[in-house]
């Protein structure tokens, strides 16, 4: 991928151009046969290596990773492999890479994963342009194992509270290590799960700058095929729960009560509080799960507001409210609909809500409330426009469109300008709809009017009884109607619509959004005919002159007039033209002329269609900046047949 134009710009020149160092810090334990994947992404890096130090730590692995780094060592003088014995998680091997550092940027990158060639030089070139205490990029998963966060775009500066970057707090991001050192930034030592929290957490409440560099990825996430990932091992939960009750302290003392704290707490919902309550709660007998019920219940009180819970999916929203309000035999049937296997699906009740297919809906003996499994907002239309094109006069769309989990019964094409809205049906079936855009009855039967309008799609579910559940979309092209490569129907064309008389239409994507337009025009003023018009002028050998242009003129009317004219400031002189018509709407018209008004003449097209007049300059067959030079012919003063036509001059 091409690098950002801004950033290409403060990439250093030359072998002896300054660059910032990093320094790559990697605990390691028993994870040898991940090595070469993962310290090969190391020196493989495009950075100059002269600017990369290399930190393995091993922390008391038994399975050759020690043998395996002091070779690599001999092998690569910038990777530094210091030994300790096993502490029981990485937190004790970061902080010894640490101590160890020189780099002005610290990456910590763990040793079942890998960085993209490019990572290191990318991330640091942002840290340096951005001046960033910590610089995130873009994640991926691989093996099995998904990213926590995708991130999409590039961006200079972000807030906590207004970006996804919270909801990746683990250690795989570059650091300016003044700023940690600064703030005495350390990692949770002898712990497996979540060692990394307070740490991440710390970094970026109390960074200036938190940078995002999202065009490529830099780091991939890999799954462990022996499912030795620490996340995947088994934890004293309740243990755990009461470690994450201190870490979450320290967040509420540094974030007043309010919507932003609550944004970090629905984070910390999803990916700590209720994470244990799956596979690892069903395991436990009735009384463990009852000591994780009640490890995990302070939490919930302190944390769980109304704008927590509201934010929560309903399979996180259930559990919450069940660990609340003591219900352990409703919490178990929660999370065992959803672990051991899939809900009941989704419904539309007749109060025109979406409910999730959760135990004890509307159970009178359990009393669970419906807010817990309302999904109704997170109904969001899901369409794609597959297709748009002109048949004749006439527009014909094609897409796909569903409200997730419950479908949809109808839809309608909206064309929406100024407050006005035109509604258009759409023959729907299987997910699947079609519909034409005829502009001669689209207004509700009568014909459009001039303007620009935005196409809009509409899905409406209608349940037994009751409200319907309706959602509405802007349509994005999957091809740019505009682009002169795509034959979907962009080229400005000839519509009629009845009495109203003929238009220019003109199908065109917004910016920056890229939603479908149409743009209805009578003069065609705003989007030209006549793009690609272009023509010449030649003498015969008995001196007459001849003039031929060519032009695709979509949607013209057959029984439209063609002729050529020469035209100057005060004159007008129309031609006669035979014109021959082509496949793809393609046009050839010709005009000899055996005399003719002295002077110098602009040639154009002039296309009559009924009430619809429009004169097209035509222009030279050049190419380039050359094919945009206006046809012209020069008569002498005698307006003789012989040498009657110059080319003007380009």
């Amino acid at each position: 991928m091409p690098a950002p134009d801004d950033l290409a710009a403060t990439a250093p020149a030359g072998p002896d151009a300054p660059a910032p160092t990093v320094s790559v810090i990697v605990p390691v334990h028993n994870t040898r046969r991940y090595l070469d994947r993962s310290l090969g992404s190391v020196f493989a890096q495009t950075l100059d290596h002269r600017h990369i130090e290399v930190i393995a730590v091993d922390d008391g692995s038994t399975d050759g990773s020690a043998e395996w780094l002091a070779e690599q060592a001999r092998r690569h003088p910038r990777l530094t492999v210091l030994h300790q014995e096993a502490s029981g998680g990485a937190g004790k091997p970061r902080n010894a890479g640490l101590a160890r550092a020189t780099g002005d940027y610290v990456f910590f990158l763990d040793s079942d994963d890998r960085l993209d060639p490019e990572a290191l030089f990318w991330l640091t070139r942002t840290a340096q342009k951005c001046g960033s205490d910590i610089v995130y990029g873009r994640i991926a998963g691989a093996d099995g194992r998904a990213a926590p966060v995708d991130l999409r775009t590039t961006s200079d500066k972000v807030s906590v509270f207004d970006s996804p970057v919270y909801w990746s707090l683990a250690a795989y991001k570059l650091f300016r290590r003044a700023f940690v050192e600064q703030h005495r930034l350390r990692f949770v030592e002898g712990r497996l799960l979540a060692e990394d929290l307070p740490f991440g957490i710390n970094a970026l409440l109390r960074a200036d700058v938190v940078s995002v560099f999202a065009e490529r990825t830099c780091y991939y996430l890999h799954g462990r095929d022996d499912n030795s990932n620490a996340t995947r091992q088994d934890t004293d939960w309740c243990e755990y729960l009461g470690y994450i009750g201190t870490v979450l302290d320290q967040v509420a003392a540094a974030v007043p009560p309010g919507a932003d704290r609550d944004k970090l707490m629905v984070r910390h919902f999803h990916g700590e509080i209720l994470m244990p309550f799956g596979a690892p709660f069903l395991a436990r007998d009735q009384a463990g799960r009852a000591a994780m019920a009640a490890a995990a219940r302070p939490l919930v009180e302190r944390y769980l507001t109304d704008r927590v819970l509201t934010a929560l999916p309903p399979r996180l929203r259930l559990r919450a409210h069940c660990l609340r309000e003591g219900l352990d035999d409703q919490l178990t049937a929660v999370v065992r609909a959803d672990t051991e296997a899939e809900p009941d699906p989704p419904h539309l009740a007749d109060d025109g809500r979406v409910y999730a297919g959760y135990p004890y809906f509307r159970d009178p003996q359990r009393a669970l409330p419906d807010a817990c499994y309302d999904l109704t907002d997170r109904v969001v239309l899901r369409q794609r426009l597959i297709r748009q094109h002109w048949v004749g006069g006439v527009l014909h769309l094609r897409g796909t469109a569903t409200l997730p989990w419950i479908g949809g019964d109808t839809v309608e094409i909206l064309l929406r300008r100024d407050g006005t809205t035109h509604r258009i049906p759409a023959h729907y079936a299987d997910g699947a709809w079609r519909a034409a855009v005829d502009p001669a009855t689209a207004a509700d039967g009568g014909p459009l009017t001039d303007g620009v309008r935005g196409f809009k799609i509409a899905v409406t579910a209608h349940g037994t009884t009751g409200p319907a559940l309706r959602r509405e979309a802007w349509l994005v092209p999957e091809h740019d109607p505009e682009d002169p490569q795509d034959t979907a129907g962009g080229a400005p064309r000839i519509v009629g619509r009845g009495a109203a008389g003929p238009a220019v239409a003109a199908l065109f994507r917004s910016r920056p959004h890229g939603h479908l337009h149409l743009d209805l025009d009578r003069n065609g003023a705003r989007r030209p005919l006549g793009d690609d018009l272009r023509g010449a002028a030649d003498c015969t050998r008995s001196g007459r002159a001849t003039l031929a242009a060519r032009l695709t003129l979509p949607g013209c009317p057959a029984d439209a007039e063609l002729r050529l004219i020469l035209y100057d400031a005060t004159r007008t002189v129309a031609l006669r033209t035979t014109v021959e018509r082509a496949a793809g709407d393609r046009y050839t018209v010709r005009a000899l002329l055996r005399s003719g008004p002295p002077g110098t003449w602009r040639v154009a097209l002039r296309v009559t269609a009924g009430p619809f007049r429009r004169e097209l300059p035509v222009r030279t067959a050049g190419t380039g900046e050359g094919g945009r030079t206006p046809l012209t012919l020069t008569v002498p003063g005698g307006g003789s047949p012989a040498g009657l036509l110059r080319r003007a001059r380009r």
